[in-house]
């Protein structure tokens, strides 16, 4: 897979992209993660890539003919995903990290200042996504989540811990059951007999139903997309959850 990043700071890249899952996937050649300096599509010798924006007002807009230009450079497979990273973007979830990361290419453009030029998300971005209801300096920390998220689920990037991924949050719709490792006990907290007990029926059971618990407690949103069994219900209306 591969993954271009568009930026007026690609310094901030290499350090984040280049350690952990990411780094060892590109080792691996499982991801190839490409930066690309915005500046270089400039058409001027300060190589400017904002302007003041039309109908005045303060804080200035990244222009559209870098973005265009450095996107048009890459010469990206038809249908390829461009993805401006904003504000006014919808949530990045887990699903959107599944579809993405079963794509060949994936572009990240990220924005600065006050947002960039209109024309760029209507006719060069195939998409919008935000990673929060807040504001950052630019997109290139928006970037980071999303390459990340994206290249822990390509096949062989976690190793031996890969089947894991089907137990994430919000990978089966629910939030992860509580996990524990040594010792067993610990400042007067202990592991949970089940845990301890080798059978592993019971202990599916147990995590199963403490997903559920963690997520009516915490994000009871999720639990009305959710799949869920005829046994997932009744231990929810035992907890108190009412689906109406």
């Amino acid at each position: 897979m591969r993954l271009h990043i568009v930026t007026i700071f690609p310094e901030m890249f290499p350090a984040p992209l280049g350690a952990g899952i990411v780094g060892r996937a590109q080792e691996a050649g499982l991801a190839a993660v490409h930066v690309h300096d915005l500046r270089d599509f400039a058409h001027d010798r300060r190589r400017t890539t904002d302007d003041s924006p039309f109908g005045g007002g303060p804080g200035m807009v990244m222009r559209p003919e870098p973005l265009y230009e450095a996107v048009e450079s890459l010469q990206l497979p038809e249908g390829s995903p461009v993805v401006a990273l904003t504000p006014q973007g919808a949530p990045f979830r887990q699903a959107d990290a599944e579809r993405l990361a079963a794509e060949p290419v994936v572009t990240l453009l990220c924005g600065r200042y006050d947002g960039v030029d209109e024309r760029v998300v209507a006719g060069l971005a195939t998409e919008r996504l935000s990673i929060g209801d807040y504001v950052l300096t630019g997109g290139e920390l928006a970037a980071m989540v999303v390459v990340d998220a994206v290249v822990r689920l390509l096949p062989g990037a976690l190793g031996h811990a890969e089947e894991a991924i089907a137990d994430d949050s919000f990978t089966s719709g629910l939030l992860q059951y509580p996990q524990y490792t040594r010792p067993a006990d610990y400042r007067g907290m202990s592991v949970p007999e089940v845990l301890l007990s080798g059978d592993h029926a019971a202990i599916d059971r147990w995590r199963r139903n403490q997903a559920l618990r963690r997520t009516l407690e915490l994000r009871p949103d999720l639990l009305a997309q959710a799949t869920l069994s005829d046994e997932d219900r009744k231990e929810l209306r035992r907890l108190g959850w009412s689906e109406n």
